[in-house]
């Protein structure tokens, strides 16, 4: 079964029978396809807070949640210093999720220590700092949780950016999963990227200081095939060998195209062994393939994860060597 990002589930109201052991945050309008993929693996959320799903069950690995919450609990909160005094007593760093209620939230959210959500000015890591998340239910019933799965504020990863050297927003999204990583190409790694034009993943590359060889039948940004380190192949991403262009410490794609064929691409590239790390979009058309989805993710050593940057489409991490 798939079902399209721009259908919207049916939301229930909101009447908890059960208690919270899991949440699930949504990218704006693709509830649906996290609520297809939760389904797929046995969790019916018993209610929607916003674009967070609830659940009575224990947390499953989810790659369209922006961010899971693992260890909810509901607290009633009589008055403002009472819910902040709460979660200073749990600990420092929080994120409000507001829903509704959005003067008390502020309210509560102005007596914690301040958040700030600075942009980062890549090359950077993720934030390393704990952060915990909270939102009201009702304006007396907060719902808190010490731990989550993303280190940013409702899932949202921001940077400085450059509107200048790259020729399109694409970089965004490699640059977010190297932050998400913690690493990224360096002078003296060599890359590959596939399916290269016009080459935002490219100069993304390139401006870290590694060598990268781009692949593609059409032609690279002229400003980005002159950059240092840079060699144009005009090739297909799909025909060439992964041998033909020897060991890489990285092979980055951005390629448009089906998903079972992203993912032949993908387990070749593995199966080879001539790549020590993969970051590949899988790229959606129409309907979300859930099937290709989850066969991505059972890849040994893959992950995949719907990033702030992705639209419809998620991105496949791999690491030969995981620590």
């Amino acid at each position: 079964m798939t079902t399209s990002s721009s259908e919207q589930p049916v939301a229930p109201p909101l009447v908890l029978p059960h208690p919270v052991r899991a949440a699930y945050l949504a990218a704006e309008g693709f509830e649906a396809p996290l609520t297809e993929e939760l389904r797929r693996k046995g969790v019916e959320p018993m209610g929607w807070h916003g674009r967070l799903a609830l659940s009575s069950a224990p947390p499953v690995a989810a790659a369209w949640a922006l961010d899971t919450w693992l260890e909810p609990e509901l607290h009633p909160v009589p008055s403002i210093g009472a819910a902040a005094a709460l979660l200073r007593a749990r600990q420092r760093n929080w994120a409000c999720h507001a829903v509704g209620h959005h003067r008390r939230a502020a309210l509560i959210e102005a007596r914690l220590p301040p958040v700030r959500a600075r942009p980062l000015v890549f090359p950077a890591a993720a934030p390393t700092g704990h952060l915990g998340a909270w939102t009201l239910l009702a304006p007396d019933t907060m719902l808190l949780s010490t731990r989550k799965t993303s280190p940013f504020v409702n899932g949202a990863v921001a940077f400085v950016e450059d509107r200048v050297g790259p020729p399109s927003r694409a970089y965004l999204k490699l640059w977010e999963a190297c932050a998400r990583l913690g690493v990224w190409p360096r002078p003296g790694e060599s890359c590959v990227d596939l399916g290269a034009s016009p080459g935002g993943w490219t100069w993304a590359i390139a401006q870290c200081g590694a060598g990268v060889t781009a692949v593609d039948r059409a032609d690279l940004d002229p400003r980005v095939a002159a950059m240092p380190g840079v060699v144009a192949r005009r090739d297909s991403a799909f025909g060439i060998e992964p041998a033909d262009l020897g060991p890489v410490d990285w092979m980055f794609s951005d390629i448009i195209a089906y998903p079972p064929r992203l993912l032949a691409l993908a387990r070749r590239w593995v199966a080879a062994g001539t790549a020590r790390r993969i970051v590949m979009t899988i790229k959606f058309q129409g309907g979300t393939d859930h099937e290709t989805a989850e066969a991505f993710a059972a890849i040994p050593g893959g992950r995949v994860l719907h990033l702030w940057h992705n639209k419809h489409e998620l991105t496949f991490f791999w690491d030969r060597d995981p620590s």
